[in-house]
């Protein structure tokens, strides 16, 4: 079956951003925000793979469900939302043709855009 696209994550994504709870950062930031492996370990270690599902848009149906290697397209922290990571992981989509994804990610991304100057310009004053 391959990848296709991670429903439970993209639902929990769209609610993080309904609730404000992302970051509005620059399109270059994703490899200063994006989590570390130790920062996934930890996560895992604390919160179980389930949780660590819900922060990745992809699941690899090839892999274990059960590991880290099931899950790709992540597009935040584990605290919030990162527009760099949307942003990322709509180019990586799209370049690899994922379409299913790459909606999913778009949507994300424009209601990140829909949200009123205010409220981006608070988000855009968070530190990861």
């Amino acid at each position: 079956m391959g990848l296709r696209l991670n429903r439970r994550a993209f639902e929990y994504a769209k609610s993080l951003v309904l609730q404000g709870n992302y970051m509005y950062d620059e399109r270059d930031a994703w490899s200063e925000h994006q989590p570390t492996a130790e920062d996934e370990n930890e996560f895992i270690h604390l919160h179980g793979i389930d949780e660590y599902a819900r922060w990745y848009l992809g699941i690899n149906d090839d892999r274990a469900k059960n590991t880290k290697a099931a899950y790709e397209f992540p597009y935040g922290d584990f605290k919030v939302v990162h527009r760099c990571g949307i942003l990322s992981a709509e180019s990586r989509a799209a370049q690899y043709k994922h379409q299913d994804i790459a909606s999913a990610v778009a949507h994300l991304h424009g209601m990140i855009e829909a949200q009123p100057r205010a409220i981006r310009e608070r988000a855009h004053s968070r530190r990861p």
